[in-house]
C-alpha cells in the first residue's frame, strides 16, 4: 500500500504491549482501535503461549479485521510453578512476561518506519521503559485499572517497605499521603506478603512509572475527580507523570461465533427489566456459591441472564449447565431467565435497553462499560483491584456494593442476602437516575469537545509532532 510523503510525516508508529488475561488484553485491543481511526501505525506484541482460549480468539479475530497491523509473537519463556509462590496461572504469566520484557528490544530496533512510541501495561513497564531509552523513543504505561487501584500500586514500593507496619500493626485502612485513605479489607491478600510473586512483579515495575511520559487510564474525569486532581496537581505521588484519562474506551466490534444467541431473547424482554450477571473472565465460583446465587436469584422474581463460569481459565471448563444449576431450577426460570456458558459480548448486553441492574465482579473494564451505558452495578468483588473498584463505583453514584460479603470464597454469600441487594439494584429510583447521569457523563467525555477525546488526540498530537521533529532533523 502506498502512502503519500504528507501522511508519513505525521503517522507515529506505536507499539502496543498488554499482557496476560481479557482483562488487561481488552483494553489495549480497544486503545488499538482508537488510534488506528486517528491515523497511527501501530504494531502490537502478544504472549505466547496465552494463559486462555479467549484471549487466542481475541487477537486472531482482531488482527483479522485490521491487517494493516504489525504483530508480533513473542515467546515467554516459561516459568516453572516452583519458581513462583502463586499457582495462580495469570500471576505466574505476569512474572514470566516481566523477567523477559526487555527481550523486546531486537524486535522493535528494526521495525519500519520507526518506532515513535511504546505503550505497555504496567506489569511490563520496568523492561519497556528500558527498551524506550535504548530506542530514544517516548513510552506510555497504560492502566488496566481504576486510577485508585493504580495509586495503591504506584505507592507499593514504599507500602512493602519503609511502611510495611502499616500492613501488620492492625490498622483499619491504609493512608496514602494526599488521597482519601483505603479500608485494609480492600487490600488484595497478596499485598501482605512482600515476596509474592505477583508483588514482586508490581513493585519492580511501579518503580518504573516515575520514568514514563505518561500514564493512559481507561478512566473518565468525572468518574474519580478527587484522585485524578490530587496526582496531576501533585498534591499526592507527586513521582509519578501526567494521569491521561481517555475512557471509557469504546468496544472494537469483532463478530465472534455463538454470541447472538442471547441477543434476540433479550430484545424480546421489556426495558429495564433484566438483571444481567457475570463474574469475569478470571472469577471461578464454588458449587456452594453457585446454589445460593440461584436460589436468591429466583427469590427475587426478576428476569435474568447469567453467564455462569466454573474455572479461572477457560479451556479448564468442562460440565454442562445441567451439571452446575439443578434441572429443576432451569425449568422453573427457563421463561424469564437464560443460564449461559459462552463468551459472550457484554457491551452489546449493557446496551440493550432491556437491562435494567448489572451484577458485577467489578473488573474495571465492566465498570467502564457499565458506566458508558448508563446502568446500574450491584457490586460483587470476587479478587485483586475490584474491591476498591467497587469502591471507585459507589462513590461515583453508579452502584452499590455490600462490603461485608468479602472477597470471593471469603464467606457463603446467603440467598436471601442476594435476593434483598437484587430488588435493591432493581427497585431504587434513585439508583437508577444517579446511574444514568454517570452515563451521560461518560458519552460526554468521549464526545466532540470531551475531556477523554481531548487528551487522546493532544497525546498523538505530541507523537506526530515528534515525528516531525525526528524527520526533519535526518533532513539536515
Amino acid at each position: 500500500m502506498s502512502i503519500s510523503p504528507g501522511s508519513v510525516t505525521s503517522q507515529p508508529h506505536i507499539v502496543l504491549f498488554p499482557s496476560a488475561g481479557m482483562g488487561h488484553l481488552t483494553p489495549f485491543l480497544r486503545l488499538a482501535s482508537l488510534l488506528l481511526s486517528h491515523n497511527c501505525k501501530l504494531t502490537l506484541i502478544t504472549t505466547k503461549p496465552t494463559v486462555s482460549v479467549a484471549e487466542c480468539t481475541h487477537i486472531s479475530s482482531f488482527l483479522s479485521k485490521h491487517p494493516e497491523i504489525n504483530h508480533i509473537e513473542f515467546h515467554v519463556p516459561p516459568m516453572q510453578h516452583s519458581d513462583s509462590i502463586s499457582d495462580d496461572p495469570f500471576f505466574i504469566q505476569f512474572e514470566a512476561t516481566s523477567r523477559s520484557a526487555r527481550q523486546i528490544h531486537p524486535l522493535l530496533a528494526s521495525l519500519t518506519p520507526p518506532v515513535s512510541a511504546i505503550f505497555a501495561d504496567l506489569v511490563v513497564a520496568n523492561g519497556a521503559n528500558k527498551v524506550a531509552v535504548d530506542l530514544g523513543v517516548k513510552n506510555y504505561v497504560v492502566s488496566t485499572t481504576s486510577l485508585k487501584f493504580l495509586s495503591l500500586m504506584a505507592y507499593l514500593p514504599i507500602l512493602t517497605t519503609s511502611d510495611a507496619a502499616k500492613l501488620v500493626d492492625g490498622a483499619a485502612e491504609i493512608e496514602i499521603p494526599g488521597l482519601t485513605p483505603l479500608p485494609i479489607s480492600s487490600i488484595p491478600p497478596p499485598f501482605f506478603n512482600a515476596d509474592h510473586g505477583f508483588t514482586a512483579t508490581l513493585v519492580s515495575n511501579a518503580k518504573a512509572l516515575p520514568f514514563c511520559n505518561g500514564i493512559l487510564m481507561n478512566t473518565f474525569e468525572s468518574f474519580e475527580p478527587e484522585t485524578l486532581s490530587a496526582i496531576n496537581n501533585k498534591r499526592a505521588l507527586s513521582n509519578l507523570p501526567s494521569i491521561l484519562p481517555i475512557g471509557p474506551l469504546e468496544t472494537y466490534g469483532l463478530n465472534m461465533n455463538g454470541q447472538t444467541r442471547y441477543l434476540p431473547w433479550l430484545n424480546d424482554q421489556p426495558a429495564e427489566s433484566v438483571v444481567f450477571l457475570s463474574f469475569g473472565s478470571r472469577t471461578a465460583m464454588s458449587q456452594d456459591q453457585i446454589k445460593e446465587l440461584s436460589d436468591g436469584l429466583e427469590r427475587s422474581g426478576y428476569r435474568f441472564l447469567w453467564v455462569l463460569k466454573t474455572k479461572k481459565v477457560d479451556k479448564d471448563e468442562k460440565e454442562d449447565l445441567g451439571e452446575i444449576l439443578s434441572s429443576s431450577f432451569l425449568e422453573r426460570t427457563k421463561n424469564r431467565g437464560m443460564v449461559i456458558k459462552e463468551w459472550v459480548n457484554q457491551q452489546d448486553i449493557l446496551g440493550n435497553a432491556a437491562i435494567g441492574g448489572f451484577v458485577s465482579h467489578c473488573g474495571w473494564n465492566s465498570v467502564m462499560e457499565a458506566a458508558g451505558n448508563g446502568v446500574p452495578v450491584l457490586a460483587w468483588p470476587q479478587h485483586g483491584d475490584q474491591r476498591t473498584n467497587a469502591e471507585v463505583l459507589e462513590k461515583a453514584g453508579l452502584g452499590i456494593w455490600d462490603a461485608t460479603w468479602g472477597w470471593g470464597g471469603q464467606r457463603l454469600v446467603k440467598q436471601d442476602e442476594i435476593q434483598r441487594k437484587i430488588s435493591e439494584l432493581m427497585t431504587d429510583e434513585k439508583l437508577k437516575s444517579k446511574a444514568k447521569s454517570v452515563g451521560d457523563e461518560a458519552k460526554k467525555a468521549t464526545g466532540n469537545g470531551g475531556t477523554s477525546k481531548n487528551t487522546i488526540l493532544e497525546t498523538i498530537e505530541s507523537l506526530k509532532q515528534n515525528v516531525q521533529t525526528v524527520l526533519g532533523t535526518h533532513k539536515n
